[in-house]
């Protein structure tokens, strides 16, 4: 928050940059509106609701925040109001919006199975046995740690887009207080795509290395290419002939963890000690993206590993071992690390947790994250996808995503293609010439311009008008990749 009091009644307000966090996400004007946040804020953050569909953690000055997200939350939104060109807020969503991207709410110990100091000596006795243990005790084991998963009640499940309806609210007061209908910003995905998705693959034992070169076939076959994370050490030899292999097919090869044991964030100076092993690896397999092992994490020292991007946060854990999420469906920047969360299932959950051979949830899910135009991100892992059932799924996944791509729903592309545009995208910038609305920057020739359109104190998108084309054959016909 920056310094500027504001006096409403017996409150009073200090400006924030709410305003920077809106246009971070739309790329829209900064001048729309100023936001203030009440300035003394009490200590202890607690949750709260901000609308339907809103659950925040921060500090609120509410009478009542609860510890817990629990059903008939306190909503700040109804003690939100306009001053003028100013947004009186309750809460700082800068605060709060870092605090759910990061995971900075409570409760994620409280959500694991047992205490955190008896979930770590659990995971290292795990870790310790594993590789002496038959599948089937492993499975039991990993149901038995995530069990209660489906009475989690935050995140929300199967996909959590708590972010975007914080912003898209923000967003309306701001029209609102302006009298705007509509407002223009950079539409978020190149060349006026209406959402995009990534097919990765982490390589966890020999055998998975073995069957990658007919993954790449398989995935060939339906014209997707995808990025293979392959694990530096421990677990398999891997000779340079292997990734030169991956990359000469056009597929992607990033670095998944140091050695898969688990305990890379057990302590910081051992992870910076691990991390200059793992950016050694980097230089090695010319890679530029990173996931952790399991989707162990801490995103405070994500930055340290120096990688252009990141793609171990999950948009909802309730199945993972760290419990938790990100709640949102759009990359987005740790320091100047681009965030690629996992939005979709893990083909290990879903087929040995919710010991499901289908692709239900996860056409449930893209179609959810394509309503809001977010991005569908999948882990496949090939050791998973050796037996004939479970490769019949992942065919029926291609086939749904390429079903989609033909249709213009979606584009289809590596990860370093989405990190790098969502780059080139924060780079960018909407100026008004002469009365007309103009992206300017490297890279704006991909780039287009799109409306916010308040409808009933709702958000729609509307493309701007491009080459003759409307803005409903642009939504509904885009098609390629990045």
């Amino acid at each position: 928050m920056t310094q500027g009091h504001i006096a409403d009644g017996t409150m009073r307000f200090l400006q924030t940059d709410t305003k920077t966090l809106l246009s971070g996400h739309y790329r829209c004007p900064d001048d729309l509106v100023e936001f203030a946040v009440a300035r003394d804020l009490p200590p202890v953050p607690g949750y709260f609701q901000f609308g339907s569909g809103a659950v925040c953690f921060g500090q609120c000055h509410l009478r009542v925040c609860s510890t817990l997200p629990a059903r008939n939350l306190s909503d700040a939104f109804m003690h939100t109001r306009a001053q003028g060109d100013t947004i009186l807020l309750p809460f700082d969503p800068v605060q709060v919006v870092n605090n759910l991207r990061l995971e900075r709410y409570s409760g994620i110990p409280a959500a694991r199975s047992v205490p955190p100091w008896a979930s770590n000596i659990v995971r290292n006795l795990y870790y310790t046995a594993r590789p002496f243990m038959p599948v089937a005790i492993r499975k039991h084991l990993q149901s038995w740690y995530l069990r209660g998963w489906e009475k989690i009640p935050f995140p929300c499940w199967p996909v959590d887009m708590t972010v975007e309806n914080i912003l898209e609210r923000l967003l309306i007061l701001a029209m609102k207080s302006r009298n705007l209908e509509r407002v223009p910003f950079i539409w978020f995905w190149p060349d006026g795509h209406q959402s995009c998705a990534m097919v990765t693959h982490d390589v966890e034992t020999r055998a998975g290395l073995n069957f990658c070169p007919q993954l790449m076939d398989l995935n060939d076959s339906f014209g997707i290419k995808s990025s293979f994370q392959l694990v530096p050490e421990g677990r398999y030899a891997l000779p340079p002939s292997v990734l030169e292999d991956i990359r000469q097919r056009g597929f992607e090869v990033n670095v998944h963890d140091l050695n898969h044991d688990g305990h890379l964030f057990d302590d910081h100076t051992e992870f910076l000690r691990r991390a200059e092993r793992i950016k050694h690896y980097a230089q090695e397999f010319k890679a530029s993206g990173f996931r952790s092992a399991v989707l162990y994490r801490n995103a405070d020292w994500c930055d340290s590993l120096g990688f252009a991007y990141d793609m171990s946060i999950p948009n909802v854990a309730h199945l993972d071992p760290q419990r938790g999420g990100c709640c949102t469906v759009f990359p987005f920047f740790i320091g100047t690390t681009v965030e690629l969360p996992v939005t979709a299932t893990q083909d290990y959950s879903l087929f040995h947790v919710l010991k499901d051979h289908s692709t239900r949830l996860w056409q449930e899910q893209i179609d959810r994250i394509r309503a809001k135009h977010g991005l569908i991100s999948f882990i496949v892992h090939p050791d998973y996808v050796i037996d004939p059932a479970p490769r019949k799924v992942y065919v029926e996944l291609l086939a749904y995503l390429s079903k989609l791509r033909a249709m213009g729903k979606l584009c289809v592309a590596l990860p370093g293609q989405i990190a790098e545009w969502w780059k080139v995208r924060s780079e960018l910038a909407l100026v008004n010439l002469e009365g007309s609305w103009r992206i300017i920057g490297k890279g704006s020739e991909r780039a287009r311009i799109a409306y916010a359109v308040r409808v009933n104190d709702h958000l729609v998108y509307e493309m701007d008008t491009v080459s003759g084309v409307t803005p409903v054959q642009i939504l509904d016909e885009g098609h390629g990749c990045l």
